[in-house]
């Protein structure tokens, strides 16, 4: 008998295809039955090799060694994953196998996951390829009935390994030439770095920011309020309101424009991610690793996409769908909508995936066994695609220009026609708890006017100052991200379709930095390094991080020249541009790089060095005394004075050397310690340690008394 191996990406996506196809026999890493062999890696089960796997003198970080530029590329499993490594080696290479199926998460990095496992493995064996966006079980059994070969899916595979051999070469040899010039470990990254400068930029803006103070003067009748423009200084504008007050105002002209506001697109995963953290506080990474988990039960389609358009295909699927969400959600309860699938299936728009939706299977299951987090992105996936379906929101805008004491005024008015889409997500949002952040559209209805007619006013004075840019938060940060380069763009690729295969670069966020899938990943790293602190929603520079963007060639730094780079990769996955030239110019760059910075001045080699912390004076000089990261230590390099934190005395009594502790001893040459352990006993104690410097190499210490 013969088997056909399928490969997924993570065991519980193994477990679900295994369960549709009947491979139910459980066995050491694998599922069997039903002819099929399914099996699964751990995420990147393959990948480069670090750099001193390529040459032993590559384990230390010298200028004298860059480039590195690996000829050819080798490859390593991390210890950790080995064994199952192992399994799908063994499988791959079974003879009774005669067929391989790529079911790993259909995109990028999925592609990439597969390819590298299977090279590894030395195996020759015929693919087809799995591409599927959702895990229901009716989806699964149509994409086995329309696997298509693997090498259709070159171009996609070529791209993803571009992607990461770029990100290789940029991140190891940019590390490592700016970490050995300043003297600290300096991570830079082909994405996060240009993301990093962004967030420099714009706190920036912030700090050069100067408050104006500005004046208006409005004048009022009734119910009739109505605002002169920004007037500069307050002996003018209270000249102006002196003048006004029981003076006429004149209607001189009005306007009015009916207006339609069309519903919002669906979810792609970037638009998911800003909506989910101006509401809900979640990072992108909680975002998209809530969307995942949803995914894998089956309740939502696959969510790494950049499309917000369904197929022309699924129109049927949608008025399903809309019809049970109207009953299943609370918030359409007693709703008149008429949906018009229509707005949201462009089939050009669609490349690997379709836009985020809730699957027939969550109407089925509902909200039962949902965390609060996975229900908030539910309910946010189900009204977008209730409001995307609905009418467009109309309104009628008026506008009215009044004279009064030879200047004018006007005051503005909305009254909506139809509500549409906005009356359900006006029924969303006040199911909402949140920090207050969206601000509240004011509908403002004027009263019956007439041109020529004439009021008597009474005017006041409103003083205000100009706003400072806002600080980045997750959600305008992915924005910008998405968008970076636009402004370089041609106008007729920007207007494009985001997905099409053909016809152009794409919509905006082809040009952007990172994907989808990835920009949630950059965001964290840049906290976990360090260069970026959350405050509140607000994503802030540090020191660090504002030092290393300024230090940083524009080649590394620019969004617009990186997002160039994120293009040619989605043209390369096209099969409209050279991944062999592509790399050809990431290898020259990093050769310039290194050429150009060989050296920096003095001054700037202690650019990241920590501020350092005084903690008292030296009892032997009187100069300052620095806390080290493993000892206390004389500012006076002369002089010999230092305490190790690994002091004997404090390591026997199990009690760590605190900087209170030193600071302590330095001021007054002792310190109450508590719980210090004793070896005689075994018990703890409250004592006083002396200092008992004797001006030797070490410092010593004693327990004067138990207290």
């Amino acid at each position: 008998m013969s088997f056909q191996l399928v490969i997924a990406e993570k065991p519980s996506v193994a477990r679900s295809i295994a369960a549709v196809i009947g491979a139910d026999e459980k066995q050491n890493g694998y599922w069997q039955g039903s002819g099929y062999l399914v099996s699964w890696c751990i995420g990147h089960l393959v990948s480069f090799a670090e750099a001193g796997q390529y040459d032993e003198k590559y384990c230390k970080w010298r200028y004298e060694d860059l480039p590195i530029l690996p000829q050819p590329w080798q490859f390593i499993v991390p210890d950790e994953k080995k064994q199952q490594f192992e399994v799908l080696r063994a499988l791959l290479n079974r003879p009774d196998v005669d067929s391989v199926t790529a079911a790993t998460d259909a995109g990028r990095e999925g592609e990439l996951i597969f390819r590298f496992v299977y090279q590894i493995a030395g195996c020759t064996k015929p693919v087809k390829r799995l591409w599927i966006s959702s895990m229901e079980d009716a989806a699964i059994r149509e994409g086995f009935a329309n696997l298509r070969p693997d090498s259709d899916y070159d171009a996609l595979y070529q791209s993803a390994l571009c992607r990461a051999k770029a990100d290789w070469l940029v991140g190891i040899n940019a590390t490592r030439l700016f970490s050995v010039l300043y003297h600290k470990t300096l991570t830079v990254g082909r994405v996060q770095t240009p993301t990093l400068k962004m967030l420099v930029d714009r706190d920036a803006k912030i700090l050069r920011f100067q408050k104006e103070k500005y004046y208006t003067v409005g004048i009022h009748s009734g119910s009739l309020k109505a605002d002169s423009g920004r007037i500069a200084d307050a002996e003018t504008a209270n000249s102006l309101k002196e003048k006004c007050t029981g003076a006429n105002a004149v209607c001189t002209s009005i306007r009015r424009e009916k207006k339609a506001e069309q519903p919002p697109k669906l979810y792609d995963l970037t638009t998911l991610q800003r909506e989910a953290n101006l509401l809900f506080g979640f990072t992108a990474k909680q975002t998209l690793d809530y969307a995942q988990q949803l995914y894998e039960k089956k309740l939502l389609t696959y969510p790494r996409t950049d499309s917000q358009y369904l197929t022309e295909d699924m129109g049927r699927t949608v008025q399903h769908l809309v019809s049970d969400l109207l009953r299943l959600l609370p918030i359409a309860q007693g709703l008149a909508l008429t949906p018009d699938a229509g707005r949201v299936l462009n089939s050009k728009k669609v490349s690997d995936h379709h836009a985020i939706l809730p699957t027939a299977e969550f109407v089925k299951q509902g909200f039962t066994g949902l965390a609060e987090s996975e229900c908030k992105l539910m309910n946010l996936v189900c009204s977008k695609l209730l409001c995307a379906v609905a009418a467009p929101h109309e309104y009628e805008t008026v506008t009215a220009v009044f004279s009064c004491a030879g200047n004018e005024f006007t005051a503005k008015g909305k009254t909506v026609l139809v509500p549409g889409w906005k009356e359900i997500d006006q029924r969303f949002h006040s199911t909402l708890k949140t920090d207050g952040d969206e601000e509240t559209e004011a509908l403002n209805t004027l009263p019956e006017l007439a041109e020529g007619q004439s009021y008597s006013v009474v005017s006041d004075i409103s003083e205000h100052f100009t706003s400072p840019p806002k600080a980045y938060t997750e959600d305008t940060l992915l924005s910008a991200m998405e968008r970076a380069g636009v402004e370089d763009m041609p106008e007729d690729k920007v207007n494009c379709s985001a997905g099409a295969r053909e016809g152009g670069l794409g919509q905006a966020e082809r040009k952007g930095l990172g994907t989808p899938a990835t920009r949630a990943a950059i965001l964290e790293k840049l906290v976990q390094m360090g260069f970026v602190q959350r405050k509140g929603k607000q994503l802030v520079p540090t020191k660090d991080g504002i030092n290393l963007a300024v230090v940083l060639p524009e080649s590394l730094t620019s969004p617009v020249l990186t997002a160039e780079w994120e293009n040619r990769l989605t043209e390369i996955a096209k099969g409209n541009a050279d991944a062999d030239e592509f790399m050809a110019e990431i290898e020259a760059q990093v050769r310039q790089l290194v050429k150009t910075y060989s050296c920096i001045s003095a001054d700037k080699q202690n650019l990241f060095q920590s501020e350092r912390v005084i903690i008292g004076k030296c009892p032997r000089c009187s100069e300052n005394v620095y806390e080290g990261k493993k000892n206390f230590y004389c500012g006076n390099r002369s002089c010999q004075f230092v305490m190790w934190k690994n002091d004997r005395f404090f390591e026997q009594r199990k009690k760590a050397f605190t900087p209170k502790i030193a600071a302590a001893l330095l001021k007054n040459g002792k310190a109450k310690v508590k719980g210090l352990y004793s070896e005689k006993t075994g018990k703890t104690y409250d004592a006083t340690v002396l200092l008992a410097d004797t001006g030797g190499k070490y410092v010593n210490y004693r327990v004067e008394r138990k207290e």
